[in-house]
């Protein structure tokens, strides 16, 4: 079975070019770490192929949001990608700063290559 290619894009960054002028490919872990942010900034419901995909952390920006619930909705998705390996779990760090900002950081195995993937990003601030 050949791998899985898509294009190579981050949340809220254009498409990447490749070498030759055409849209750049991502596959293997790159792909997956794509999938997972794109699955945890997604809200449900705005995804119109598959209305409960995504967990939707914006919507904890700026509201009294508990960094425990937040890290239970990410552990709660997590797992919906192929790409997360279930053993050893996911090691999932949450933090909310004073503004309402959501600053997450995601330690966890890529199920294909068996390799440690870090992903962190932040949601408002």
């Amino acid at each position: 079975m050949a791998a899985a290619n898509d294009f190579s894009q981050l949340w809220g960054a254009d498409l990447v070019l490749g070498p030759t002028g055409d849209v750049a490919l991502a596959s293997g872990s790159v792909l997956g770490q794509q999938r997972v942010l794109r699955r945890l900034l997604t809200n449900p419901g705005d995804y119109i192929w598959h209305l409960d995909y995504g967990a939707g952390l914006a919507r904890f920006v700026g509201q009294p949001a508990n960094a425990l619930q937040i890290q239970a909705v990410v552990r709660s998705q997590i797992f919906r990608e192929n790409a997360v390996a279930r053993t050893p779990e996911p090691v999932i760090a949450v933090s909310v700063d004073p503004t309402g900002a959501v600053f997450v950081d995601i330690r966890y195995v890529d199920a294909e290559s068996g390799q440690t993937q870090l992903l962190a990003f932040s949601v408002g601030g």
